[in-house]
């Protein structure tokens, strides 16, 4: 009989998620096992079950931001060892999902974590860094076409150059904001609540401006502060108001990065992005390859990143439906939940 774990199930299309029993899958070439310790949650995971989207096939697992130890070697994976501390992105796909105790990942987009984070941080990291490090560094229409920092030479490539990023507060706005930095970007913008502040001014933000702000008081805001061109807003939310906020903010020739469906017309001489970050997506591939697999290591090992604040659930995998409960009435503010699936 092939080993058993708990995992939370989505037995059909809007269904309750449900503790239960499943075999543990083996990786197969090119593969890695996880044993996961530590998985957040998303926004994206309620919407999944309360809408009935992205999936068709039931069972199925919800969970796509996965940390814990390398349990077992796919045939032809040598860049790994067993107990290997690594994050990964999960898939839509029951045996590389993240709510559950062990997982499958493809090694070539695993990152190894080094000494100074710990797997819970680690798990703020996938599905926002990803969509942070898409929005600004792959091609277009995909995303802004940045040159992406992997190299000692592209690091501060863009210093002088302003940016806006909506949002700041978000962990997609957390991790674009740090990106930016490294990137060079200066001044570098962001709309949070104000008791954000201290934090957001850590990671890199040259001013936090107050979110409630109207269009035309952040414009000014920013005047101040510099006169050169807003050509470039990265929304990390992109509800139809901020998207209006962003082109508003923008320059002629300017670029506005959506994380969401776009929901406006884009104004004569300006372009809208929307970012869509999975693993998967075709034009993703190569990008992410390179950024986790290569470079992801240093940019935590170095503090340019650093992860969410994050908020344990009880309970393991049973704790998870109260803190997605807790997402969907917009209870949490600048942290991320995570679960620990080995203590179900």
């Amino acid at each position: 009989m092939p080993p058993i774990q708990q995992a939370l199930l989505l037995k059909k299309k809007f269904g309750d998620l449900v503790l239960d029993k499943i075999s543990i899958p083996t990786p197969g070439p090119g593969e890695i096992r996880v044993k996961i310790l530590s998985s957040s949650l998303n926004p994206v995971d309620w919407k999944i079950q309360k809408h009935g989207i992205f999936l068709d096939e039931f069972p199925a697992i919800l969970g796509s931001d996965i940390a814990g130890e390398v349990d077992e070697l796919g045939p032809g994976v040598k860049e790994f060892d067993i107990r290997d501390r690594v994050f990964t992105q999960g898939l839509r796909s029951i045996e590389f999902a993240g709510f559950q105790q062990y997982a499958l990942s493809r090694a070539s987009n695993v990152s190894k974590i080094p000494p100074n984070v710990s797997f819970d941080g680690a798990s703020s990291f996938p599905v926002a860094l990803t969509a942070a490090y898409v929005g600004l560094y792959n091609r277009s229409p995909h995303g802004l076409e940045f040159t992406p920092p992997t190299s000692s030479s592209a690091r501060g490539k863009y210093a002088g150059t302003p940016i806006v990023i909506l949002g700041g507060a978000s962990t997609v706005g957390q991790y674009t904001i740090q990106l930016a930095k490294v990137s060079g970007f200066s001044p570098i913008f962001t709309t949070a609540s104000l008791k954000h502040t201290e934090r957001l001014s850590a990671l890199g933000a040259t001013a936090v401006l107050d979110r409630n702000l109207p269009s035309s008081a952040l414009a000014a805001a920013i005047v101040q502060r510099t006169q050169a061109p807003i050509l470039t807003v990265y929304d990390a939310i992109s509800t139809e108001d901020t998207q209006q906020t962003g082109l508003t903010l923008l320059a002629p020739g300017g670029r506005l990065a959506v994380v969401q469906q776009p929901t406006t017309t884009c104004r004569e001489g300006r372009t809208i992005v929307q970012v869509i970050g999975g693993l998967g997506q075709p034009h993703n591939i190569a990008l992410l390859s390179q950024f986790y697999h290569d470079v992801a290591y240093q940019f935590l090992e170095e503090g340019w990143l650093k992860p969410n604040n994050v908020e344990v659930l009880p309970d393991g995998l049973a704790g998870i439906p109260d803190g997605l409960r807790r997402l969907e009435l917009d209870q949490v503010s600048g942290v991320k939940l995570v679960a620990r699936p080995q203590e179900t």
